[in-house]
């Protein structure tokens, strides 16, 4: 390699050797060009050179640290089948600084890891501290508020728990909602039937199907029914038993359609209803169904809360400094 070590202090630097049993495995640990090896040394102010089957890495103790259970996570990993991209390897730094890391990431390679979700395209892990809180949320609880900006995953992972449980038999139906704002009363004056109408406002909620299930499999299911897309209007007046239902956008919901919808739960159900409280697209003088719902529910048994921030954010870094640049350092 003929990056060089990054300046420090004298008396600051530390060196550590890690060794690895499988080193065919580290040319896709290190990544194309030693990518993710730059982007570990970038992010955390190590230096890390390769001999063989070990690496050695030199720089402050406490970032020494770090970037062995990063290295140690990636290539955990890769031995268990995993694929590694650019945003893993930022989510792997960001979790380093967690104390959960042990729990989660350099787990025994014989072990699956301790939070994952099957779908018939790809297995989920977590990418962010928050995204393991969120995950195990969706396992033990009825209803789940996930709460925060774009790029987290909330939407996402709920789409992705909800089309395991349809494959394996948990659920009967997948049913996914969002409220469709933007068109307000004037849907009837957009060309084509209801579907084509409110097909834009749920086009996220295909993607992310898309993404978990072969195209094939995903148009069979919404013909028999298995899985139906519709605006939140649509859950008016039925009971939803035997099912897995999201609501995405949640805060473009007054109070009471949000009480409707909540309302709607039924027998051997599970809900997930996600949103962000700072983009609330309705008038000024219409309260968020979503912050009224919370505000009211938090703490009832069986209904849990999760809060992403901006540190949560697992889509390019980018998105990241663009949420905290328009909301803030606290967002």
């Amino acid at each position: 390699m003929s990056r060089k070590p990054v300046p420090a202090k004298a008396g600051d630097r530390s060196r550590l050797e890690v060794m690895f049993d499988k080193p065919q495995l580290l040319g896709r640990v290190f990544g194309e060009y030693d990518q993710n090896l730059v982007a570990i040394e970038n992010k955390l102010g190590v230096y890390i050179a390769a001999r063989g089957n070990k690496l050695q890495i030199e720089g402050e103790a406490s970032a020494i640290a770090r970037a062995r259970d990063v290295l140690t996570g990636l290539y955990n990993r890769i031995v268990q089948g995993q694929d590694i991209d650019s945003g893993a390897v930022e989510a792997v730094i960001a979790m380093s600084s967690e104390p959960t890391l042990d729990g989660i990431i350099r787990h025994d390679v014989s072990e699956s890891p301790t939070v994952m979700i099957r779908t018939r395209k790809k297995t989920i892990v977590p990418r962010s501290a928050m995204q393991i809180r969120y995950m195990e949320a969706l396992v033990k609880h009825d209803i789940i508020f996930a709460l925060g900006p774009a790029g987290t995953g909330k939407t996402y992972l709920a789409v992705a728990q909800a089309v395991s449980q349809l494959i394996t038999g948990s659920v009967d139906r997948l049913i996914l909602s969002r409220p469709a704002v933007e068109a307000g009363e004037r849907l009837g004056f957009l060309p084509g039937d209801m579907k084509e109408k409110v097909d834009p406002y749920l086009r996220p909620l295909y993607d992310a199907l898309y993404d978990c299930l072969p195209a094939e499999q995903v148009e069979r299911r919404i013909a028999s029914g298995e899985i139906e897309i519709a605006p939140i209007a649509f859950m008016r007046g039925r009971t939803l038993a035997g099912s897995f239902i999201i609501l995405d956008e949640a805060q473009n919901t007054t109070p009471s359609q949000m009480k409707m919808f909540l309302t709607r739960f039924g027998e051997n159900s599970r809900m997930v209803v996600c949103g962000d409280p700072k983009q609330i697209d309705l008038p000024d003088i219409t309260k968020s169904g979503l912050a009224d719902a919370v505000a009211k529910l938090e703490g009832v048994e069986g209904i849990a809360t999760v809060r992403f921030g901006v540190a949560d954010v697992v889509r390019h870094p980018i998105v990241g400094r663009i949420v905290q640049a328009y909301e803030g350092p606290d967002a």
